[in-house]
């Protein structure tokens, strides 16, 4: 098997991006096409005609600020010039030996040991860590991590990453927006028969139940084999692949996995912040034991 090169990893990660918003697009305009069923054939085109426009804008946003949104939504600050020093000097370093930007440095309040990339590109690239990192991590633990997440930036992992993240949520919304159409509108859907209301209710409660596992599922496709490459690449950065072994079991024992992030954006994490009873079935990342393994057998 032909094995892929550094610009063929890249090229298939801006392609899966393209490819994953324009799945979202259709699958949000058949949801709102199905909710156009429960109103006057006027209100219907109206209702579809700005449906399509929002949900180009709401693409568009996403790609072109998802990293904002996702610092937004954990409260991710800049990086402090003074205290931590030596955390954005390690960051610049290592953009200069991965031939590549310096991404903007933030921290997230957590005692977790994690950390995150995400943007659309590397020139728009930022990487945030948590203050639990900063706090236990020893410099060349922390140097392991940071090469892992600026080895995402350079493999443009961190686009369809972000879209991902972006993305997800919005199925969710409009899922609800569906049902709860139906329960307002109740029978009168434009004379349409009473097994045609029965189904598109059937199918919004499924829609409503099955979101949070379909995220998971999108998710889980951002495949671990990335996690694994980040990890050799973060090895190859820093010369020393000890440095991020001793980090990921410093996780292993001290994380509890119960980081207040929304589980659409998990995937992002250098660990899984989050524990929950779908890990089992769509991890979004590798048994940290395997990843340890791996590292050391460089």
């Amino acid at each position: 098997m032909k094995r892929l090169s550094f610009y063929d990893e890249i090229k298939r990660n801006k392609i899966k991006s393209y490819a994953l918003a324009t799945v979202f697009f259709f699958i949000l305009f058949a949801i709102v096409y199905a909710i156009s069923f429960f109103f006057s054939t006027g209100t219907a085109i109206l209702m579809i005609s700005i449906a399509t426009i929002l949900i180009i804008a709401h693409i568009w946003h996403s790609y072109n600020h998802g990293a904002e949104m996702v610092l937004k939504s954990v409260k991710a600050k800049p990086a402090d010039p003074i205290k931590n020093r030596y955390y954005i000097d390690t960051v610049e370093g290592l953009a200069i030996a991965a031939g590549i930007p310096a991404p903007k440095a933030y921290v997230m309040e957590s005692p977790e040991i994690n950390a995150f990339a995400a943007g659309k590109d590397p020139e728009h690239a930022v990487i945030c860590v948590t203050t639990g990192a900063l706090e236990k991590l020893k410099r060349d633990e922390l140097e392991g991590m940071i090469g892992h997440e600026m080895t995402h930036i350079m493999n443009y992992d961190i686009r369809f990453s972000t879209l991902v993240a972006a993305l997800v949520g919005i199925i969710a919304v409009v899922s609800q927006i569906f049902i709860r159409s139906m329960w307002f509108r109740g029978g009168r859907s434009r004379d349409r028969g009473g097994a045609v209301v029965v189904v598109l209710l059937i199918i919004g409660v499924l829609l409503a139940i099955l979101a949070p596992v379909a995220t998971r599922i999108v998710q889980a496709t951002v495949s671990r084999k990335r996690e694994f490459a980040a990890d050799a690449g973060g090895a190859k950065l820093t010369r020393y692949p000890e440095g991020l072994a001793k980090a990921l079991e410093k996780i292993k024992k001290e994380n509890t996995g119960k980081m207040k992030v929304s589980e659409g954006i998990s995937h992002l994490f250098f660990t899984d912040p989050n524990t929950s009873p779908l890990d089992k079935l769509f991890a979004t990342h590798p048994p940290l034991d395997e990843r340890i393994k791996r590292l050391r057998e460089m």
